[in-house]
C-alpha cells in the first residue's frame, strides 16, 4: 500500500532526482541534457498521459467500422455517425462520436512488433532493440533524465500500469539504468486487476524491487527520519571520500529524493482519491455492468478513476503518467468484452478531456490511447479476434492538437493501412514535440558511451500540429 504520514504544516520543497530507483543499486549520477534549457521547458506545465489498452484493442470494433464487410469480418456492432461529417465510429463510443471534434483518430498505426506488453507504446521501439546494453528506455524514463531538477515537487514520470505492462516491466529505463526508473507506486488497493497464474509467477521472479511501496513504519516520525538520514551521511563520509565513480553522490541525492516523496504533501494529496469530491469520482465512474462471462483479468468500472488519478498527478507536477485498462486480449468472447470495455473507455476518456478543458489544462496535456497491436479482421471459432500486428488504432486529444481529424485509412477489412501509415515512433515523437523536445536531435548516452537518439525513424505527425 502507498501510505504517507500527515504533516501539521507544509514542508519545504524537497530535492527530487529520480523517483523509481529507491532501493536499487548501481546508480549513476544523471547529467542534464542540452536540449532542455534550449527548449525552455523547465517552467512549462506541459505533460503527457499515456493510456495503454492492455491486450490490443480491435480497431474495427471501435474507431474503424467496416459496415459493408462480410458478417465474419464486420462483427456485431453498428456504425455510428459523429460530429465530423463522413466520420463513423462504432456504437460503443457515443461520447467520442458526439465530441469527435475534440479528438484525433489514428486508423493506420503500423510497425507493431506483436509483443504482448506495453513497451512499444512506452518507447516506440522493440524490446529487442539495444538489448545487449539493457535495451531502449521508455519515454517517461528518458524524460526523467532530461527534465528532472532538484527543485521539482513531484517525480517526472509515474507509471500506474497494471496487468501485463507491470509484469513485463514495460516502463523500464533500459540502458539509462536504475537512476531513471519510473516512480511506480502500488495502486492495487485502489484498482484490482487480476493476474493469470503465469503472470503471477513472472512478477514474482522479478523480485520485490519491481514495484515501489512507499510507507513510513508506524512510530517513525519525519524528525526521526531526518535524523537517520543525517546519521547515514556521517557514517558514509569515508566511503564517499574514497568513491571515484560518483555513485555515492548519486545515492545521497536519491536519499533526498526518497525523503521528499515520503513527506511531500502535494504528491500524497494527488495519490489520495479519498480527498476528491465524491461528485467528481462519480463522473469518472462509468455506469456500465461487467459481463457475467468476464475474463478474470477484466477490471471493474471503477478503473475509469485511473483517468482522474492521472489528472491529479499532472496537477501535482508530474510530467508523464502511464495508466492501463484491461483486458482487451479478446481471443474469445470479443463482442461480450467489447460491449463492456468500449463504453467504459468512451466514458472515462471523454470525462477526462472535458475535465481538463474546464480546468484550462487541455492544451497543456496531450493524451494518447492505444494498444500493442490490432486484432484480426476475421472472427475466430470462439467468437474472438486474435493478434494482428499489421495495423492498430490510436486516439489522441489535448496538447493543442488540431483535433477533429482522422489520420490514415485501412482497406475494406481493416486489415492493412492503405493511406498515411503512422508508426509507433511517430506518435512518440509527437509526444516529445509537445514537451518541447526534438526527438530526432536529442540524444541519450548509452552504457558504451555512444549517443542514442530518442527515436530513429519517427517524425511528429505534421497534420495535427
Amino acid at each position: 500500500m502507498l501510505t504517507f504520514i500527515r504533516q501539521p504544516a507544509p514542508l519545504a520543497r524537497r530535492s527530487f532526482l529520480r523517483a523509481g530507483a529507491l532501493g536499487c543499486g548501481g546508480l549513476a549520477l544523471p547529467s542534464l541534457l542540452r536540449a532542455e534549457a534550449a527548449a525552455g521547458i523547465r517552467s512549462s506545465h506541459k505533460a503527457v498521459i499515456n493510456v495503454h489498452l492492455d491486450g490490443g484493442p480491435p480497431q474495427m470494433d471501435l474507431i474503424d467500422p467496416k459496415p459493408d464487410a462480410p458478417q465474419e469480418i464486420r462483427g456485431e456492432f453498428k456504425s455510428l455517425r459523429t460530429r465530423i461529417p463522413g466520420l463513423h465510429l462504432t456504437e460503443l463510443l457515443p461520447r467520442l462520436a458526439a465530441r469527435a471534434d475534440k479528438y484525433v483518430f489514428l486508423r493506420s498505426l503500423t510497425g507493431a512488433m506483436g509483443n504482448h506488453d506495453a513497451f512499444q507504446c512506452q518507447s516506440g521501439f522493440s524490446d529487442k532493440d539495444l538489448a545487449f546494453i539493457g535495451g531502449r528506455p521508455a519515454m517517461g524514463c528518458a524524460l526523467s533524465r532530461l527534465m528532472t531538477t532538484p527543485q521539482d515537487s513531484a517525480p517526472t514520470f509515474v507509471d500506474l500500469m497494471q496487468g501485463r505492462p507491470l509484469v513485463r516491466n514495460s516502463a523500464r529505463p533500459g540502458f539509462l539504468g536504475a537512476a531513471s526508473s519510473p516512480f511506480r507506486p502500488d495502486i492495487s488497493h485502489l484498482f484490482h486487476r487480476g493476474l493469470e497464474e503465469g503472470m503471477k509467477n513472472e512478477l514474482a521472479r522479478r523480485g520485490d524491487g519491481h514495484q515501489l511501496r512507499l510507507s513510513l513504519h508506524e512510530g517513525l516520525t519525519v524528525g526521526r527520519l531526518h535524523d537517520r538520514v543525517g546519521l547515514l551521511r556521517e557514517l558514509d563520509v569515508l566511503r564517499r571520500d574514497m568513491d571515484h565513480t560518483g555513485s555515492m553522490q548519486a545515492l545521497d541525492e536519491f536519499t533526498q529524493l526518497s525523503l521528499g516523496i515520503l513527506t511531500s504533501g502535494r504528491f500524497a494529496e494527488a495519490m489520495d482519491l479519498s480527498k476528491e469530491d465524491p461528485r467528481v469520482l462519480a463522473r469518472y465512474t462509468p455506469d456500465v455492468r461487467k459481463p457475467a462471462d468476464a475474463f478474470q483479468s477484466m477490471e471493474d468500472p471503477k478503473c475509469g478513476q485511473k483517468f482522474l488519478l492521472a489528472r491529479r498527478l499532472i496537477e501535482a507536477g508530474v510530467r508523464c503518467v502511464s495508466i492501463s485498462i484491461s483486458d482487451f486480449d479478446t481471443h474469445s468472447r470479443n463482442f461480450s468484452a467489447m460491449r463492456y470495455l468500449g463504453p467504459l473507455v468512451d466514458h472515462a476518456l471523454d470525462t477526462l478531456v472535458a475535465d481538463l478543458e474546464q480546468r484550462g489544462m487541455l492544451d497543456d496535456v496531450m493524451i494518447i490511447v492505444w494498444g500493442e497491436f490490432g486484432r484480426t479482421p476475421k472472427i475466430n471459432d470462439k467468437a474472438g479476434r486474435d493478434h494482428w500486428p499489421k495495423v492498430a488504432m490510436g486516439i489522441m486529444a489535448g496538447g493543442g492538437l488540431k483535433t477533429g481529424q482522422v489520420i490514415g485509412a485501412t482497406d475494406k477489412h481493416a486489415a492493412e493501412a492503405t493511406d498515411r501509415p503512422v508508426h509507433y515512433q511517430d506518435v512518440i515523437a509527437t509526444l516529445y514535440h509537445h514537451l518541447g523536445i526534438d526527438a530526432r536531435n536529442v540524444t541519450l548516452t548509452d552504457t558504451t558511451g555512444r549517443p542514442q537518439y530518442l527515436v530513429d525513424i519517427g517524425q511528429p505527425i505534421r497534420e495535427i500540429l
